[in-house]
């Protein structure tokens, strides 16, 4: 019998894909400051459209498309993609790489910086995020009015392991608590930075976040303003961390306009008690808890809510 014949499953660039890059690297010089790293490797570009999940029926937002190694094949499973791109070079080679397609009327543009954009409803986000605006992105599409049903993003691989960190990791810190509060993180997948053009200076990795439907019942600000007490020194004791003269002065500043909202008969103008007075609620609610010699790193959801909710009970508000 003959040999049957093999498939080649080599991620090798075909001789076109290399004839495409000389020509990309001979028209741009990539700005790396503004995150501008290029995923060329195509069987990792089609598993993180694969991980969306697509649906004919989903809008796709993507944030820093690039040339369109990811859009082009987003194109093919969604109804819409709205591609959001800083650069406008990199918006013409994309609209050139798609005219006289079927895709192109499925394309929309955004041209511009993607943290002050106004953004349209979308279901699913896809990200080779530009490492600058990583937190503030994950920030953008956790407060959208409608959330997306799932993002799938790549980030730096310190910054996707602190998003997936749990109580008691070493990299566990106040971002790791305040998205897990907000949504499910799962890490999916490593990828070299031989893997872009020009390869960045660290290792990358793709994370699935999926923002819990129903929210949290919790204003963000008085979530996020504890944990920034908290997470100041994360090794340190829950009581350390309210030491702070200004943070003090803070949460001082807040009792007074919570009693003002009350028109409270205690409202007095006398520092020094005013001052004691918060002083000797933080106590109480620290010790009633049974937090104040616990390491805020090793804390989990629960523990910050019960936390929250007791300062809540006394008028000591975070935001």
């Amino acid at each position: 019998m003959g040999k049957a014949a093999r498939k080649n499953f080599s991620t090798t660039p075909s001789t076109n894909q290399v004839a495409a890059e000389k020509h990309l690297t001979s028209v741009f010089k990539f700005n790396t400051d503004l995150g501008q790293h290029i995923l060329k490797n195509p069987l990792i570009a089609q598993g993180i459209v694969d991980k969306a999940n697509i649906k004919p029926s989903d809008i796709v937002l993507e944030v820093g498309p690039g040339t369109g190694n990811l859009t082009v094949r987003i194109l093919e499973q969604a109804r819409k993609v709205v591609a959001s791109e800083m650069d406008p070079r990199m918006a013409a080679e994309l609209t050139k790489r798609v005219r006289g397609t079927p895709q192109e009327k499925k394309l929309e543009i955004i041209l511009g910086d993607f943290m002050k954009a106004e953004l349209p409803y979308f279901d699913i986000c896809i990200s080779n995020t530009p490492y600058q605006i990583s937190s503030p992105l994950v920030f953008k599409l956790i407060n959208q009015p409608r959330p997306p049903r799932v993002s799938i993003l790549m980030f730096q691989r310190e910054f996707a392991l602190r998003l997936v960190a749990r109580p008691g990791d070493e990299l566990y810190c106040r971002l790791s608590a305040n998205v897990q509060m907000w949504a499910n993180v799962t890490h999916i997948m490593k990828v070299g930075k031989n893997n872009f053009r020009p390869p960045p200076k660290v290792e990358s990795s793709v994370v699935k976040i999926e923002i819990k439907n129903p929210r949290p019942n919790i204003d963000f600000n008085e979530w996020d303003g504890l944990l920034r007490i908290l997470f100041v020194r994360k090794n340190r004791t829950v009581a350390a961390g309210f030491k702070s003269s200004k943070i003090l002065e803070i949460l001082e500043n807040n009792y007074k306009a919570y009693l003002a909202a009350q028109e409270d008969a205690m409202m007095t103008e006398d520092n020094a008690a005013l001052s004691k007075i918060v002083k000797d609620k933080i106590d109480r609610v620290l010790t009633d808890t049974g937090f104040a010699e616990k390491r805020s790193a090793k804390l989990d959801q629960t523990d910050y809510m019960k936390l929250l909710y007791a300062f809540h009970q006394v008028g000591i508000h975070f935001a």
